[in-house]
C-alpha cells in the first residue's frame, strides 16, 4: 500500500544508548529543499536527539544539507508531529526514568517523511567498552566455527 522508498538508519544510536522496546513514528515539519534532500538520502541523524518543550516535540541537531541554498542552517531545530497523548506519555517516561528520545531512522511513507523514535538511556564509557569486548568474542567464536 505505502511506498517505503528511502530509509536512512542511525547506526550510532545502538552503540550510544540502551534502548527501550517501544517505538514511535513521527512526522516532521520540513521545507521543500529538506524533503528533497532526505528523499535522495542526504541526511545525518547520528548526533540528533528529540526534546519535548511546552507539550511539543522537536528534533535537535539533525543535519539535512540542502544543495544550492545560501544562508541556510542545516542543523536547525525541526518540529516533530506526534499526537498529544503520545507526547504526554513520552514526556512522563522521560522524566520518571531519565531517558532520552532518539531517532532510529528516517524513511519515506508514500509522500511523507517519517522518523522512527525510541526512548533510551545513554551508555556509560565502561558499558560501551564491554559491548565492544562482547562483540569481539562473538566474532572470534563465529570465525572458529566457520573454519571447522
Amino acid at each position: 500500500m505505502y511506498n517505503y522508498g528511502m530509509k536512512i538508519p542511525n547506526r550510532r544510536v545502538r552503540f550510544d544508548y540502551i534502548l527501550e522496546p517501544d517505538r514511535y513514528e513521527a512526522g516532521v515539519s520540513l521545507t521543500g529543499g529538506e524533503a528533497k534532500a532526505i528523499r535522495t538520502g542526504h541526511a545525518d541523524i547520528s548526533q540528533s536527539v528529540a526534546r519535548i518543550v511546552d507539550a511539543e516535540a522537536y528534533l535537535i541537531n539533525a543535519n539535512v544539507p540542502v544543495s544550492g541554498a545560501t544562508k541556510y542552517d542545516s542543523k536547525r531545530t525541526r518540529k516533530l508531529l506526534l499526537h498529544r497523548d503520545e507526547i504526554v506519555s513520552i514526556g512522563v517516561k522521560m522524566k520518571q526514568r531519565k531517558l532520552t528520545l532518539v531517532p532510529l531512522k528516517v524513511y519515506t511513507k508514500g509522500r511523507f517523511v517519517k522518523f522512527e523514535l525510541a526512548l533510551g538511556r545513554p551508555k556509560r564509557k565502561f558499558e560501551k567498552k564491554e559491548a565492544i569486548k562482547q562483540k569481539d568474542i562473538r566474532r572470534e567464536l563465529e570465525r572458529e566455527f566457520k573454519v571447522k
